[in-house]
């Protein structure tokens, strides 16, 4: 039986790539099959996460042995199946490639292919260049702006605080209604 999977990244509008293999393959043969087809270094951190429709992370395969406590189960790569721990087309997952800052492949298992087998995973669709594997944090577009908000962010720049109208704040305490605009505070 063959799975046919859709990897997609949320950084390259245009890539795609689509990889068939063999459902009795492991994880690590999906994996060195996605390093191939986008080219990346073997030698980085990286886990897939089977997923919740809504990409919520679920079951994590790694690809080295992680030390975790006995009441979760451990999956490795090279040893774990493809069937193993899926089983429905459509299946989501996420594969990890830097572990530094969370950049993933969204995948989705397409379809299964019954009756057929492959000796090795093939790439059989391959759309755009794939995200740099690593970024590191100093080159890293994290997207944050100026903590200084200025003064347009608090409304009018001809703020006056002698405009509020005293009497509106009627019912907030005995304070509030005596006055305590008065205070050496305004």
């Amino acid at each position: 039986m063959l799975f046919r999977f859709l990897i997609l990244s949320d950084e390259v509008d245009d890539f795609k790539r689509e990889i068939k293999i063999d459902s009795e393959a492991t994880f690590l043969d999906l994996h060195n099959a996605i390093v191939k087809s986008v080219n990346y270094e073997k030698d980085q951190m990286a886990s897939f996460f089977i997923c919740e429709d809504d990409w919520s992370k679920q079951t994590e395969i790694t690809l080295v042995e992680m030390d975790t406590s006995s009441e979760v189960d451990n999956y490795l790569m090279e040893d774990t199946r493809l069937e193993e721990l899926l089983e429905d087309e459509h299946q989501k997952l996420l594969y990890v490639f830097d572990y530094m800052t969370e950049r993933a492949f969204f995948m989705e298992l397409r379809e299964i292919i019954p009756g057929q087998n492959l000796a090795e995973a093939v790439c059989s669709k391959s759309i755009g260049l794939a995200p740099n594997q690593i970024i590191d944090f100093e080159t890293l577009d994290t997207k944050v702006t100026s903590t200084d908000l200025g003064e347009d962010f608090y409304g009018d720049s001809d703020y006056n605080i002698d405009e509020i109208d005293k009497d509106g704040f009627d019912g907030f305490g005995d304070e509030a209604a005596e006055g305590s605009f008065e205070d050496d505070r305004f």
